[in-house]
């Protein structure tokens, strides 16, 4: 009997031991959820892991507790490092159960290659797909898997981010019902429709050579053209709605014609045409239509009511008119005034940084050195002023430029007097003046101050660590070369391709910056304009160094 009580006490004391790392487990878990540990220890084939918390931020925690959406993290086997309650709930488990388990498990056999390159790519980039997930019960649920990747202490982990979709798919589901449900009424009206024309035309002829003229003449005008009923369902197109749209009459007859406006102007469309219809007002609209290309088109629509000698309305006629090159236009418009905006930010900065400048000086004399901010000031305000009265030859910016009033220029002088200002603006940076000799252009002063003063902006606006800045000038073949060189985050060749591009802006995740994009577009149009070239010579990381070239003058 001896043995079999050892045996039994042995049990008991493997069980006592297993109830005590179960009750240590929860604890832990427990306490990472409610944000009171920082750190964790994970034992896996290559000995203890530690892993800890980016920041200790109790609040941030409870938010992610909160969410609606599953929050997963995974280290870079799949394994659940960190789950909240959402997900659990998801996958029908107790939380304590999903850490540490694969989360392959929880994906329906049909997701699993997805799910596998959606993880693949997350690595890398930031990316989204939709999986099926599967729990114990066998109940399938769509979600939304959003990847990206955190940068822990001990190494790169995967975040997670499920967001249920069954509430979307159940809608889309009833929306395709819905649709098929249109269609086959748009089929019955057409068929009715069809029905009505032959009883008309076997009762008048008459009605129906007036229908024939109008036939003619909607088919043989620029416009497209269609008549609605009282209720709105459109019950003609003309020719060119046909020959636009690429479509049959089955398919935008009715109320089909929605599918063909496009997505940000079919509400605003949609209540114009319900409110015109109510209270019998005429409708007149601005929206685009979709062409047979899959190319959209801005179109003026104007329909009016016509109505019988009891003023009650037989039905409407409206027209829409392609209007695409007027909105161009006015693009180019647009254009211009961005363009114009963003050349008068120069001279305003460099006039506030030296009213700044006044106000800072507290004694009550005022020095030489204040008069001479001041007189600067003023100089700033006369190159505003020139900007504005650029404003008004609206023809030159169509032809492709602008003119300028030409003189001998020393760029020397120049670069001098431009770097004299950009020391006042940006205080903290060193720029270093390597240009010592006399070059003579011939060119407009202020417009390459401009290209200089841009130069400089994008080097400071680029440059978080290294604070040196170079200013160059040398003699490259007959040329003089004006160089602005950095020492921040650099360019990509394919950032370098599109720089000079109007509206383009460096960017990535990590270093957003401001403007419209058009300091390097405007002063390549200035370069152009005095015959010379532009450039970038860069590598990402590693600074980037901007110059023009000019021809210069003969002794």
């Amino acid at each position: 009997m001896e043995p079999d009580k050892l045996t039994y006490e042995q049990l008991l004391a493997e069980n006592n031991k297993l109830r005590y790392q179960l009750e240590e487990a929860t604890d832990v878990i427990s306490a990472i959820r409610n944000g009171q540990v920082d750190a964790f220890i994970v034992k896996d084939d290559e000995g203890h892991q530690l892993y800890t918390l980016k920041t200790a931020d109790q609040t941030y925690r409870v938010f992610i507790e909160k969410m609606n959406e599953g929050a997963v993290t995974l280290n870079s086997d799949g394994t659940i490092l960190y789950s909240n309650s959402s997900f659990a709930a998801m996958v029908n488990e107790p939380l304590e159960k999903v850490i540490g388990l694969n989360f392959e498990i929880f994906v329906a056999e049909v997701s699993v290659e997805k799910y596998k390159q959606i993880i693949r790519d997350g690595w890398n980039t930031d990316c989204k797909g939709e999986v099926l997930l599967s729990n114990r019960d066998g109940k399938l649920t769509p979600c939304l898997l959003s990847c990206t990747t955190l940068d822990l202490d001990e190494g790169t982990a995967l975040s997670l981010i499920l967001t249920d979709l069954t509430a979307q798919k159940e809608t889309e589901w009833e929306l395709k019902i819905k649709n098929d449900q249109l269609e086959e009424a748009q089929n019955i009206a057409e068929k009715l429709n069809n029905d009505l024309e032959d009883t008309v035309r076997e009762r008048t002829n008459d009605l129906l050579v007036s229908r024939e003229h109008f036939k003619l003449l909607a088919n043989n005008i620029t416009q497209m053209t269609w008549t609605n009923l009282p209720g709105g369902e459109v019950d003609f197109y003309n020719r060119r709605w046909f020959d636009y749209t690429g479509r049959r009459y089955g398919e935008t007859a009715g109320w089909g014609w929605q599918q063909v406006v496009h997505p940000d102007d079919l509400q605003k469309t949609m209540s114009a045409y319900l409110e015109s219809l109510q209270t019998g007002s005429v409708f007149e609209l601005e929206n685009r239509y979709l062409r047979w290309d899959n190319t959209y088109r801005w179109h003026l629509n104007r329909a009016v009511p016509l109505r019988d000698d009891n003023g009650e309305i037989l039905f409407w006629v409206g027209t829409a008119t392609d209007i695409e090159e007027q909105k161009k236009q006015l693009d180019l418009k647009d254009e211009f005034i961005g363009v114009a905006s963003h050349e008068l930010k120069t001279p305003l900065t460099s006039l506030k940084g030296y009213l700044q400048l006044i106000l800072a000086y507290k004694k009550e004399e005022v020095p030489s050195i204040v008069k001479q901010y001041i007189e600067k000031a003023g100089t700033a305000l006369n190159k505003l002023q020139r900007l504005v009265n650029d404003l008004l030859d609206v023809s030159k910016i169509h032809a492709g430029g602008l003119e300028y009033a030409m003189a001998k220029v020393n760029l020397r002088e120049l670069v001098a007097s431009t770097l004299e200002n950009a020391i006042h603006l940006y205080p903290e940076f060193n720029f270093i003046n390597k240009s010592e000799k006399d070059f003579f252009i011939d060119g407009n002063a202020g417009r390459l101050e401009q290209v200089l003063v841009n130069f400089i902006n994008n080097s400071v606006k680029y440059s978080t660590g290294n604070k040196n800045i170079i200013i160059e000038t040398r003699n490259t073949n007959g040329k003089v070369r004006v160089s602005v060189t950095d020492f921040g985050i650099g360019l990509s060749a394919a950032q370098i391709e599109h720089i000079f591009e109007r509206f383009y802006r460096v960017e990535d995740k990590k270093f957003m910056t401001s403007g419209l994009g058009m300091g390097l577009y405007i002063s390549a149009e200035i370069i152009n304009n005095h015959n010379g070239d532009i450039g970038v010579e860069s590598e990402l990381g590693a600074g980037a160094t901007f110059y023009f070239e000019l021809p210069l003058l003969e002794k």
